[in-house]
């Protein structure tokens, strides 16, 4: 990966008197960052920064997050765009490799990844081995872990063929192993994939098909998962991404990374918050027992806090909700829910979020997952499958960062540093003197 860094100066820091200049970097967008690589050579410091919220952990060309303006922006083209008049294939392709794609490469692009959604016929056996009240998120750690034990021929990081065969392994077969952990759940047998389907269709179909009917997908339905599926592909190096990458440092498998993304994205911090906004919402129940939960919401001393407002990146309105707020409303309308009480209190705390000088104050501004976890109940998943779908989608992204790192030639292997703060040099005790 050639980087794109652009010198924009010198920062200065004297210690004990002694003065070290460090280069200042700029990027497309964003702030400027401070080059501390030669930081504790210079002045014998490390820096500390709790959840490395105030350093920029690598150099990457794919996705750009401005949070106080409400951008989000996939190689440079607005996600908002992306979601209203793209699709997931063309929208992998762009992540993958940079650019969008000619009607070729689509059409190429779109036969690799359906030549490759069946998964190994053994790799059935694992299931069985999970307790039927497992939740899909350990069922998918566990079978994405094990595919490197499958496919031999796509795990040397240092092969870019190899790499290009796992990646397209990965973003095939996640709607087919996401499909098997739902089926599993619920005691239904598996649904082979259609390779005649698109990508979101044909997971629709592993889904809610059964041997005895036949299924045909609502194509407004499709349209609303397929447009999750976009908004939730990518977002710079958050918790699960940049666990991707620290795993992948070590030169471990593409398949054992994907692993680790799942297992990170899996905490109700991260990947679990649609759930959340929509227990939070079931919670609350009618419209009249808003303010209720709004006074407790401020409340500094109640525990209580409003799911899916306000965001660690975001300071102005999430542009993923703005498009989630549409798609949800025609997902219910073409099921005919015209009063769905979880939308009539979602819509008024939106509008109380948008108005209340408290949230104004504080930025609480809804985010994809107030309106997310609506629509997906919509379509009929049930609650413990939403973060199997959050996983689905951005798959395509940790390996397009996970890709980019393999390539960039200034990567090391992971190893933050700590301030420790335990107990002193102490002697050994023998336990007779304990």
């Amino acid at each position: 990966m050639e980087s794109k860094l652009t010198k924009s100066g010198m920062m200065s820091v004297t210690y004990e008197g002694r003065t070290s200049e460090f280069p200042v970097f700029e990027g497309t967008h964003g702030p400027r960052v401070v080059d501390i690589r030669a930081f504790h050579k210079e002045t014998g410091l490390f820096t500390f920064d709790p959840g490395f919220t105030s350093t920029g952990s690598c150099e990457s060309h794919i996705t750009f997050i401005d949070g106080d303006e409400g951008i989000l922006l996939y190689r440079g083209v607005p996600i908002d765009d992306l979601a209203e008049k793209s699709n997931f294939i063309e929208v992998a392709y762009l992540l993958l490799h940079g650019e969008l794609p000619t009607s070729t490469e689509l059409h190429d692009f779109n036969h690799a990844i359906t030549m490759h959604t069946m998964v190994h016929e053994q790799l059935k056996n694992f299931y069985s081995g999970f307790r039927r009240d497992a939740h899909p998120m350990a069922i998918m750690v566990g079978v994405v872990g094990a595919l490197s034990a499958f496919y031999h021929d796509s795990t040397d990081i240092n092969d870019p063929k190899q790499r290009v065969i796992a990646t397209h392994r990965m973003i095939a077969k996640m709607p087919t192993i996401a499909a098997m952990a739902y089926k599993y759940s619920i005691g239904q047998p598996f649904v082979f994939p259609s390779n005649e389907l698109d990508y979101t269709s044909n997971f629709m179909r592993m889904c809610f098909a059964v041997p005895a009917e036949e299924f045909k997908c609502n194509p407004v339905l499709c349209d609303a998962l397929d447009k999750i599926f976009i908004l939730h592909m990518d977002h710079e190096q958050n918790a699960s991404t940049s666990t991707v990458r620290l795993a992948g440092s070590s030169g471990a498998n593409p398949f054992a990374c994907i692993a680790a993304g799942i297992a990170s994205l899996w905490g109700p911090a991260h990947g679990g918050a649609n759930e959340a906004a929509l227990n939070m919402l079931e919670e609350i129940g009618t419209v009249d027992r808003i303010p209720e939960y709004i006074a407790r919401a401020k409340d500094k001393d109640d525990p209580f806090r409003l799911m899916g407002f306000g965001h660690r990146v975001y300071k102005n309105y999430d542009p993923r909700a703005k498009v989630m707020q549409k798609a949800c409303h025609e997902v219910l309308g073409a099921m005919g829910i015209k009063n769905d009480p979880l939308l009539e209190v979602a819509m008024e705390l939106e509008k109380i979020a948008l108005e209340d000088e408290y949230f104004i104050e504080k930025k609480l501004y809804p985010n994809i997952d107030f309106y997310s976890g609506i629509t997906l109940k919509a379509l009929g998943f049930p609650t413990d499958m939403f973060t199997v779908l959050f996983a689905l989608a951005r798959t395509v992204g940790w390996i397009a960062q996970w890709s980019e790192m393999i390539e960039d030639p200034t990567q090391k292997i992971g190893r933050p540093r700590q301030v420790y703060t335990g107990a002193a040099n102490r002697p050994y005790v023998p336990i007779v003197q304990r």
